[in-house]
């Protein structure tokens, strides 16, 4: 095209487009009518694009379920039996979850190591877990390596070789999870709502230190030839798979697996509230109270499900339900607030839980329980039905995308005993809820007033406010009933052993999965009339900190102070201590991140002891096998009394780099870090390591 057609070509297409403008702007309407206002009403419902599953028996009675998924090469295995948690014997319980912790660490010929490397040099994994009602196993994998997939999950389910040292180290690693779950408010509400919603149902135990303990070998050998047979397993394999094929290799994998798994026991009743109670778990010094309530529901298969499903979407479901909007957003008492469902084999449960500041406890329990409450009474406007229930409808294909979550889902419905299809027509029986039925099933499975509420929290500062909410049950941490009297932290005079108070350094490697990674360097030393304890501690990018403590001749508490940061967050403290009163200041790392505090004039028992001045007494203590010492401490990191103590469980021999000595152990618990000491057995009774529970970290002692 000529340069000069080309202009006017371009100049009359600059005209054609001014006048559309202007004509738009001529014709221009209101920016309100250019925009919807309100969302369009949804499409049909189109049913989920499920992948087509064959459902067949093995020679053996092995159930198969086969799920063909070909959007991905991969290939789902997962066996399923009913040996979970359900079956443990009351003092053994945690059986069943040890019994799946060994199932990959030795069978069929292999070691744990020979068995890792088989299914990380294909790519895949290879995982056992225990639940309530079932144990299972799970592989994934590429489709050409769905071979290695049946072998190693065959080994696992029929000859699991459960040696000792791997049943030491999982007794080992399970006893600190357990030390650890009882500093953390979330693990001990869980348990305590157990326990408290299940009494003495199977649902209701939970392991502890002495039943783990008393698990042996024999236990776990005979609790595999009770419960691991075929007769009521399910297994599923899902993903790129050809069914032929796929059932060949099932019956090569399982075929010399044989038995019958004994009659399923009849549980007993879980029981039923006539009126909601508090069980308050006393937490010392916490600066915030864990919040759980619910109650007992129905069998799984219980139509009325679906609607409760609904309910419980639009009471706590989401950032946009009514608990997070009403208690986060309009409130600000906390993080978040929300509400579930759980269905178990033999019952299910309804909860709705929030983490609040104490000081709103009880007012932040009134909002849930009104709640719950108005679910049952109030009808719900039908767009917030309507958007919440969409929200369920379209969630769901996004849950079978996988080859696993296929696994999944269809390995839930059959072992719960659902339908047939309900699967397949899951979003349909939801879409179908009307307002009418998700009420009614609110009522019947949303108890607000029969209802167990666990608050995990500072008793002494919370028992009188909640008991204008509901009669009120006191716990320690174990369960075990006590007297609000009985809290009061009194300070009982220590023997101490004033003859080894003399001058002395101590340095510590700070190791972290068997690796250096810090150091930590304290000295006591003459301050004149009294003693002065300084603590330096470095462990990585974590924390710096140097602290300060002054105590008297008597080794009575003068002051503290503390400075460094954590986690790049500057960090100071301030306390001074007058005959029976402390006051402090100071910036320190709280539940909810760095806090400030400030609190005057604190009472506090004769003999207190400052929490940074624990270490430095322990070697005055008079240390022999057995030994128990109670320690009135003030946390003044939270300005709080707690009670500290140190339990002498056992005698052995420590390696340090300093040479081999005898040592007591000793586990120190109270307060929000338990942990574990070793103590020279024999004068001066020096420290020689020490770490806190659950965490792959100790301070090794090196000068």
């Amino acid at each position: 095209m000529p340069a000069q057609v080309l202009k006017h070509s371009l100049a009359g297409a600059a005209c054609i487009a001014v006048a559309a403008i202007v004509g738009l702007a001529a014709t221009a309407v209101p920016a309100a009518a250019q925009f919807p206002t309100r969302p369009p009403p949804p499409l049909p419902l189109e049913p989920a694009q499920f992948p087509p599953f064959v459902d067949t028996l093995l020679s053996n009675g092995l159930r198969l379920v086969m799920v063909q998924n070909a959007k991905q090469p991969v290939v789902s295995v997962s066996l399923s039996l009913p040996a979970g948690s359900f079956y443990d014997a009351a003092d053994k319980a945690g059986l069943a979850e040890m019994m799946a912790g060994l199932l990959t660490k030795g069978a069929g010929g292999r070691t744990a190591e020979q068995i890792a490397a088989a299914i990380e040099g294909v790519g895949g994994s290879l995982s056992a877990s225990a639940g309530s009602d079932f144990l299972t196993l799970s592989a994934v994998v590429l489709a050409n390596d769905r071979q290695l997939a049946f072998e190693l999950l065959a080994d696992a389910a029929l000859r699991p070789s459960l040696p000792t040292p791997e049943i030491e180290l999982l007794r080992t690693q399970t006893l600190s999870a357990l030390t650890l779950e009882r500093s953390q408010p979330e693990a001990i509400a869980s348990r305590a709502f157990a326990r408290g919603l299940y009494g003495d149902h199977p649902y209701g135990r939970r392991a502890t230190e002495s039943t783990v303990r008393a698990i042996t070998r024999q236990d776990l050998t005979a609790f595999h030839e009770t419960h691991m047979q075929p007769s009521q397993a399910l297994l599923v394999v899902a993903g790129a798979i050809d069914s032929a094929d796929v059932h060949q290799m099932a019956e090569s994998a399982f075929s010399a697996w044989r038995g019958r798994a004994p009659s399923m026991p009849v549980p007993r009743p879980a029981p039923q509230r006539a009126r909601s109670e508090i069980v308050l778990v006393h937490r010392p010094g916490s600066v915030q109270s864990n919040i759980v309530l619910g109650n007992t529901t129905w069998m799984p298969n219980d139509s009325r499900g679906y609607a409760l499903t609904i309910a419980s979407q639009i009471l706590g479901g989401a950032s946009d339900s009514r608990l997070f909007q009403t208690l986060r957003e309009g409130k600000g008492w906390t993080y978040g607030a929300y509400s579930g469902v759980t269905r178990t084999r033999f019952l299910g449960t309804f909860s709705a839980t929030a983490e609040v500041r104490t000081e709103v406890t009880d007012s932040a329990l009134v909002e849930l329980l009104s709640q719950v409450r108005r679910m049952a009474i109030e009808p719900v406007p039908s767009d917030e039905f309507e958007r919440q229930k969409q929200t369920l409808v379209g969630r769901f294909p996004l849950q079978i995308e996988s080859a696993a979550q296929v696994a999944g889902q269809v390995a839930t419905a059959r072992l719960l005993g659902l339908p047939g299809d309900y699967v397949q027509t899951y979003r349909q029986r939801l879409d179908a809820v009307t307002r009418e039925q998700m009420q009614s099933a609110a009522r019947g499975g949303m108890r607000a007033d029969a209802a167990l509420i666990v608050v995990v929290g500072d008793a002494l500062t919370l028992a009188q406010p909640l008991s204008r909410v509901a009669p009120v049950r006191v716990v320690d941490v174990d369960g075990a009933q006590v007297n609000l009297g009985d809290l009061v932290v009194r300070a009982s005079p220590l023997e101490f052993d004033l003859s080894r108070l003399v001058a002395a350094r101590d340095s510590f490697t700070v190791m972290v999965q068997g690796n250096p990674f810090g150091y930590q360097v304290s000295r006591l030393e003459r301050d004149g009339d009294g003693w002065r304890y300084r603590e330096e501690s470095n462990i990585g990018p974590i924390i710096q900190q140097q602290t300060e403590v002054r105590m008297g001749g008597d080794l009575s508490m003068r002051s503290v102070a503390q400075q460094g940061s954590f986690q790049g967050n500057a960090m100071s403290l301030d306390v001074r201590y007058a005959g029976s009163m402390v006051s402090g200041t100071g910036m320190t790392p709280g539940a909810q991140g760095m806090q400030q505090v400030r609190y005057d004039n604190v009472q506090v028992p004769e003999g207190t002891i400052d929490d940074n001045a624990v270490a430095a007494l322990i070697p005055l203590l008079k240390w022999e096998s057995g030994a128990t010492f109670t320690l009135a401490v003030f946390a003044s990191g939270k300005g709080a009394m707690e009670r500290r103590t140190l339990r002498v469980t056992s005698e052995e021999a420590v390696v340090v780099p300093l040479g081999t000595f005898g040592a007591y152990r000793v586990e120190y618990a109270g307060g929000d870090a338990p942990g574990t000491y070793w103590v020279e057995s024999s004068a001066p009774h020096r420290v020689l390591k020490f770490g806190p529970a659950g965490a792959p970290v100790e301070f090794v002692r090196v000068r």
